[in-house]
C-alpha cells in the first residue's frame, strides 16, 4: 500500500537528519540510495539497479550509478563536485539506452546537494540535502504522487494512442478481435493508468511483464490471463503458492476483470509494444480524455487526430456551470460558516443523481464528478479545519454510483464506467494530499450505471427512477435531418408520436429534447444539452419548441447562443452549436450567454425570459406560412430547370455552341444563381418556353440537348421528375418576370451586416437559389434591405453551416411590416433606398460581394444604409432603437398584434 504524504514527509525528515552534514564516501552510496527510496515506501532493488552498463556516444563502456528504466537516472559524485558536469555525463548515457527505457528525470547528487531535472517539463530543482524534507514533493513521481497538468495535445496522449493502436492492430491481425479485444484493451488501459497513479504500487505491472515473461512473447497472453484473474480475486482467496510478484497486486473487483476472455497469443513485437506503453507516464493522461483515447485506439484513421472525439473541458463547463455547479458553489458560500448547514449541504451532494442519455465515453459524467469532488474537498477543508482526520472514507459522501448513462455502442459504455473509476481515484489522491493520508477505494464496490442500448427506445425509468434523478445532461449525436438513417427516422417518429407534426425536418438531437420533456413532467429535474444550432432556427424552431411549450410546459432556464463546438485536436471540423438548459417548471434568474462571434468568449446576462431563438422573448417560435401576414407582394422561388446541366453554359461553352449553331443565339438568356448574383459573372441558359416546333426543327444541336434532358428526367428515381420528361423544354419551376423585380439570395454569408438585395430588369433567368419579388417598389426594397428586416432574418432564419439561409415561408411571410406608415414616411424610405442604389452605382466594377464585405464596404454605401435604416425605423415608431435586441423584441410584439393568439 502506498504511503501517505504525512508518512513520506516524516521519513524524509528522518533521512535528512541521518545524512546531512556528515562526511560520506562514495562507497556508502548504495546505502544512501536505498534509504532515499525507502522514504517513498519503494524497494530500490525492485525498481532500480546500480552500475548499469551502457555504451556511450563515443562507444566507450560506461556505468550508470543508478537506473530506473523509463523513469529515473542518477549520477552520484563525491562531495563538492560540479553537478552540472554530472548532468552532462548522465545525458551522455542516453545514446546507449533503448528509447522505451529513456528516463523522464535525471537526479545528480554529491551527498550534500540534490539537483533534479524534469526532462519532460524542462524544469530544474536544486537544494541542499538539509532541505530535502521541505522539497520532497518534487520527488512525488517515485511514490506515484504528482500534480498533473492535463493537456489534450500533450505528446504522451498521442504516443499512448499510437502505441496502443499498433497493439490493437497486431492483436486483431492475429485473430483476437471483437468484444474480447475491446474488453482486453480496456483492462490494459486501466492497468497502465494504475501503474502510474498509485492504484498499484509504482511500476509493478511494468516490472511483472518485463521480468516474468519471455522476450518472444510466447507466455505473455497466459501471464496476462492469470494476472487479470488475480485482480479479480480477494487476497484471502488467492492461492498460497501464487507468484510473489502477483501477490503484490490489489484486489480490484468492480466487474472489470470478471469476464473470462480467450487467451491472447503474443509475439516479441507485441510484447515490445506493450512494454513501450508501460514506459509512458500514464499519470499525465486525464481520465477526461480516456474515452477519446480509446476511440482513437480502435480506429486507425482517428489516431493522428487524437482529440477529435474529445469534448473539451471548457465546453463541458459551459453546460454544467449554469445547470447546477454555479448554484452549488453559491450555496456553499452561504452555508460554509454554519457547521450544521454545511453538513446538511454536504450530505445533500451525496444524494444528487445525474443521467447522460447519450454518454459516449462518459466525458460529461467524468467532468461533472470531478467538479463535485473538488467542491466536496472544499467542504471538508471547512468542516475539518485544524482537525485530525483518522478515516477519510468516513467523511466522504460522493461516489461514482450517483452517475447514470445510456450509450448505443458497447465499448464506449464500458469505457465510461472505467473513466469514472479513474477520476474517482484521481480525486482520492487529491484528498489524500489534503489530509495527509493515503486513501484508495479498493476493492471497487460501487460503479456508475452505464446501460448499453438505444436511448430513444429504452424506458429511462428503468435506468434511473425519475423520483431519484436530479439532472439530465450531455451532447446527443450531431446528425442533421437530411443525413438520418431509416432507423434514426423511425426513432424520432416513435418519440414524437402524435404530439409533434412535421418531424421530417428535425435534427436527430431533437428526439432527446422530446423524450426528456416527456420524462421530466411533474418533477424538479433540470436538463441541459449541447445541440446543433439548427433546432433554434428556421422551420425547426417552430416544429420542435411550440409543442414542447404547449404540451409539456417546458421553460428554458439558460442558454448559450451559437458558438464553435471544437476541440483541441488539430484539423478537426468545428460544429456550430447551442447549449439549452430547461425544465418542466419556471425558474429565476435566467441567464443568456451571447458571443460576439462564434469563436469569441461568452458574455452572460440576466434576462426575464428566453425564447426558442435563444434571445430574450416569449415562449413561441415562428412557423411556416404559405402567404405573408401583411399586405405585400408574394416572394417566390426562381427557376428550377431539373435538366441535368444540359441547358446551362458558361461563357466559353456558349460561344463554342453558337459557332456550330448560331441560330440558337436568341434563345440564350443570362442565368444567375446566388453565387453569380453576389459575385458577378453570370452563366447562360437555353430558354425554350413556348418555342415553336418549326423553329426547333432548325436547331439540331438544341434538339440534341432537349433529348438529353428528356432521358435525364426519365431515368430519375423521382416521380415528379419522371412526369416532366414529357415536356422537356419546360423547367420544373418557372418564374420569369416581365417587369422590374427584386432579388434576395437564398444563402448569404453571416459576415455581412446586410444581405445583398437588388433590383433586376426583365430578361434574366434566376435559379431556384434566388427569391424573386414581383411586383416590387422602392419602398419594398428599402424595408427589406434595412437593418430592421436583417435583425428579424438573423433570428428566425435557418442556417447553412453558419451562413444565412433565407426562407420565404419562415422569414418573409412572417415578417411584420410597418403597420401604418404615412405617405411622408414611405416617401422618405423610397428616397433613402434610391440613395443606397446610387451609392452602389458609384462603384460599377465592384460586385455585391465586394460592396457588402464588412472590410471593403465603401463609406458612402455605409452612410446611405444608415440613413435608410433611420427612415425605416421611423415607419415603426418615433423613438430610436438602441440595440438589435430591442428591435427583435419590438418586432415579436408587432408580430403578435398581426397574428393574435394564432401565433402563440
Amino acid at each position: 500500500m502506498a504511503l501517505s504524504w504525512n508518512e513520506i514527509k516524516d521519513r524524509a525528515l528522518k533521512f535528512t537528519k541521518e545524512w546531512e552534514g556528515e562526511s560520506r564516501e562514495r562507497a556508502e552510496k548504495d546505502s544512501f540510495w536505498n534509504d532515499f527510496f525507502n522514504v517513498f515506501g519503494i524497494s530500490r532493488r525492485r525498481v532500480a539497479t546500480f552500475e548499469e552498463p551502457v555504451k556511450k556516444l563515443d562507444n566507450r563502456q560506461g556505468f550508470i550509478d543508478l537506473f530506473w528504466k523509463g523513469t529515473l537516472l542518477v549520477e552520484h559524485k563525491s562531495k563538492g563536485k560540479d553537478l552540472s558536469a554530472a548532468f552532462s555525463q548522465a545525458t551522455d548515457y542516453f545514446h546507449g539506452i533503448k528509447e522505451r527505457d529513456l528516463p523522464k528525470y535525471v537526479l545528480v547528487s554529491d551527498f550534500e546537494r540534490f539537483k533534479l531535472y524534469d526532462l519532460d517539463e524542462g524544469k530544474e530543482h536544486e537544494f541542499p540535502i538539509a532541505e530535502f524534507h521541505q522539497n520532497v514533493e518534487v520527488f512525488g513521481f517515485i511514490a506515484g504522487y504528482q500534480k498533473k497538468e492535463y493537456k489534450p495535445e500533450d505528446p504522451v496522449n498521442r504516443d499512448a494512442a499510437e502505441l496502443m493502436g499498433k497493439l490493437h492492430d497486431q492483436l486483431e491481425e492475429a485473430g483476437y478481435e471483437g468484444h474480447s479485444l475491446e474488453v482486453f484493451l480496456v483492462r490494459l488501459l486501466f492497468c497502465l493508468f494504475a501503474d502510474d497513479t498509485s492504484i498499484f504500487e509504482k511500476d509493478i505491472f511494468k516490472d511483472y511483464l518485463d521480468q516474468r515473461t519471455n522476450e518472444d512473447g510466447s507466455d505473455l497472453g497466459m501471464a496476462l490471463a492469470q494476472f487479470f484473474q488475480v485482480l479479480n480475486t480477494p487476497h484471502n482467496k488467492r492461492q498460497k503458492t501464487l507468484d510473489e510478484q502477483l501477490q503484490q497486486f490489489p484486489y480490484v473487483n468492480g466487474s472489470l476483470f470478471e469476464e473470462a476472455l480467450p487467451i491472447a497469443s503474443f509475439n516479441s513485437s507485441m510484447r515490445d509494444l506493450l512494454l513501450q506503453c508501460c514506459r509512458l507516464d500514464w499519470g499525465k493522461i486525464s481520465p477526461a480524455i480516456f474515452g477519446s483515447m480509446f476511440q482513437s485506439v480502435m480506429d486507425a484513421q482517428e489516431r493522428r487526430n487524437l482529440g477529435a472525439h474529445y469534448t473539451s473541458e471548457t465546453n463541458i463547463l459551459k453546460l454544467i456551470k449554469p445547470l447546477f455547479l454555479d448554484a452549488l458553489w453559491e450555496e456553499f458560500e452561504k452555508v460554509k460558516r454554519s457547521k450544521k448547514k454545511l453538513a446538511e449541504f454536504h450530505k445533500m451532494l451525496g444524494t444528487l443523481k445525474f443521467l447522460d442519455p447519450a454518454c459516449g465515453c462518459g466525458n460529461f459524467l467524468v467532468i461533472t464528478y470531478r467538479e463535485l469532488r473538488l467542491l466536496e474537498i472544499e467542504i471538508l477543508r471547512h468542516q475539518f479545519k485544524n482537525q485530525q482526520v483518522t478515516a477519510i472514507e468516513n467523511i466522504m459522501w460522493l461516489d461514482v454510483d450517483q452517475f447514470y448513462g445510456i450509450e448505443y455502442d458497447e465499448w464506449p459504455a464500458k469505457i465510461a464506467e472505467v473513466a469514472l473509476w479513474l477520476m474517482d481515484h484521481q480525486m482520492n489522491m487529491r484528498i489524500s494530499e489534503e489530509f495527509g493520508q493515503y486513501f484508495v477505494r479498493l476493492p471497487l464496490k460501487k460503479k456508475a450505471s452505464i446501460v448499453h442500448g438505444n436511448a430513444l427506445q429504452l424506458d429511462w425509468e428503468d435506468v434511473v427512477p425519475k423520483s431519484e434523478l436530479s439532472y439530465i445532461l450531455g451532447n446527443p449525436p450531431f446528425i442533421g435531418a437530411k443525413w438520418l438513417s431509416k432507423e434514426q427516422r423511425t426513432d424520432i417518429a416513435q418519440v414524437a408520436d402524435d404530439n409533434i407534426k412535421g418531424i421530417g425536418i428535425l435534427d436527430y438531437v431533437a428526439a432527446w429534447y422530446i423524450l426528456s420533456a416527456k420524462f421530466i413532467g411533474g418533477t424538479k429535474i433540470k436538463v441541459a444539452f449541447v445541440s446543433t444550432n439548427s433546432i433554434t432556427q428556421g422551420e425547426q424552431a417552430g416544429t420542435l419548441w411550440n409543442p414542447l411549450f404547449k404540451n409539456y410546459s417546458i421553460k428554458i432556464h439558460f442558454a448559450h447562443q451559437t458558438f464553435n463546438w471544437k476541440n483541441e485536436a488539430k484539423g478537426n471540423a468545428a460544429v456550430h452549436v447551442v447549449i439549452i438548459g430547461f425544465a418542466a417548471f419556471d425558474d429565476f434568474p435566467k441567464f443568456l450567454f451571447s458571443y460576439e462571434s462564434v469563436k469569441s468568449e461568452p458574455q452572460g446576462r440576466e434576462v426575464k425570459n428566453i425564447s426558442p431563438y435563444l434571445i430574450e422573448g416569449p415562449d413561441f417560435a415562428i412557423t411556416n406560412r404559405s402567404k405573408p401576414i401583411c399586405n405585400v407582394s408574394l416572394l417566390k422561388t426562381g427557376n428550377k430547370p431539373v435538366d441535368g446541366g444540359h441547358y446551362i453554359f458558361d461563357e466559353n461553352q456558349k460561344q463554342e455552341f453558337l459557332k456550330l449553331e448560331p441560330e440558337a443565339s436568341s434563345y440564350f438568356k443570362p442565368f444567375i444563381g446566388a453565387n453569380e448574383f453576389i459575385n458577378g459573372n453570370p452563366r447562360h441558359i437555353l430558354w425554350l418556353k413556348d418555342i415553336a416546333p418549326s423553329e426547333l426543327k432548325k436547331l439540331p444541336l438544341v434538339l440534341e440537348r432537349i433529348e438529353r434532358v428528356r432521358k435525364f428526367r426519365e431515368s430519375s428515381t423521382s416521380k415528379p421528375t419522371q412526369r416532366i420528361a414529357t415536356t422537356p423544354t419546360k423547367f420544373h419551376t418557372e418564374n420569369y418576370p416581365l417587369s422590374n423585380f427584386l432579388i434576395i439570395p437564398q444563402v448569404s454569408s453571416e459576415r455581412r451586416i446586410y444581405i445583398p438585395i437588388a433590383f433586376e430588369e426583365p430578361g434574366i433567368v434566376c435559379s431556384d437559389k434566388l427569391r424573386i419579388l414581383n411586383p416590387a417598389t422602392p419602398f419594398h426594397f428599402g424595408v427589406l434591405v434595412s437593418i430592421m428586416h436583417m435583425a428579424w432574418m438573423r433570428v428566425v432564419t435557418g442556417r447553412l453551416k453558419s451562413d444565412y439561409q433565407y426562407s420565404v415561408l419562415t422569414v418573409y411571410n412572417n415578417y411584420p411590416w410597418p403597420k401604418a406608415p404615412t405617405a411622408k414616411q414611405k416617401a422618405a424610405v423610397e428616397a433613402k433606398a434610391q440613395a443606397v442604389l446610387d451609392a452602389r452605382a458609384q462603384f460599377p466594377g465592384s460586385s455585391l460581394a465586394d460592396l457588402y464585405d464588412p472590410l471593403t464596404m465603401p463609406p458612402a454605401l455605409v452612410k446611405a444604409h444608415n440613413a435608410l435604416d433611420k427612415a425605416v425605423d421611423k415607419c415603426y415608431r418615433a423613438k430610436a432603437f438602441s440595440s438589435e435586441t430591442e428591435r427583435i423584441e419590438f418586432l415579436f410584439e408587432l408580430y403578435g398584434e398581426y397574428v393574435g393568439t394564432e401565433g402563440k
